[in-house]
């Protein structure tokens, strides 16, 4: 994924403490603010790139999230056209939802068994025969998905998705005040991760298959 280090834009480690990073941030504004700087043409820019930065990575939740979906794989060569950087993160987005249903299920084999039979009762309804038919099986997913979702991983999405937006938005994929964008753009990367949570249903389901 293209890479929008915000550690580096506050002149941090990843190792940082909170502490250590609000003094960056507090350091850097105080030293390219506009008001100081009356005569810099990029003083603006600088000052948004840092507050970008800073509700990032200044936030304990938000920076968990970035590190996520930053640091979660090998970095690769940068990545310039805006959407090959959100075909990117939409594939990122729908690894972790599919990776979050599918340990769930891996854990309640009972629950698979039992779904499995409701697929399977369906598929035989629909074809006359059993085997396992991905449009079926993927209806299914979609109407248990929120059974086995909790409180607290519908806050981990949240959190997941506003952090992708931001990271979209810094890299130029929609221009930051354009709101119809960046609504239609947080939307597209919410459905990529809820595509995620049904594909790892169905890959759960897919495991322990067995056509009669």
């Amino acid at each position: 994924m293209a890479r929008m280090d915000y550690y580096r834009i506050l002149g941090v480690s990843r190792e940082a403490s909170d502490d250590e990073i609000k003094k960056a941030y507090r350091k850097l504004v105080f030293q390219h603010h506009p008001d100081r700087n009356p005569d810099s043409k990029d003083a603006e820019a600088k000052i948004r790139e840092i507050n970008a930065a800073y509700e990032i990575v200044g936030d304990v939740e938000k920076r968990r999230s970035y590190d996520r979906l930053f640091w979660g794989d090998e970095p690769r060569a940068e990545a310039l056209d805006p959407g090959v950087i959100l075909d990117q993160m939409e594939q990122k987005l729908f690894d972790e939802g599919r990776k979050e249903l599918f340990a769930i299920l891996m854990k309640d084999v009972q629950r698979v068994k039992a779904e499995l039979g409701v697929i399977r009762e369906r598929t035989v309804a629909a074809q006359g025969y059993d085997s396992f038919v991905e449009k079926i099986v993927a209806a299914r997913a979609g109407e248990i998905m929120d059974d086995l979702v909790t409180e607290e991983m519908e806050g981990r999405r949240r959190r997941l998705i506003e952090v992708a937006t931001e990271m979209m938005v810094s890299q130029g994929v929609v221009k930051r005040g354009d709101e119809g964008g960046i609504r239609s753009l947080r939307n597209r990367l919410d459905e990529s991760f809820r595509n995620g949570r049904v594909h790892g249903i169905a890959s759960a389901l897919e495991l322990f298959y067995e056509r009669r």
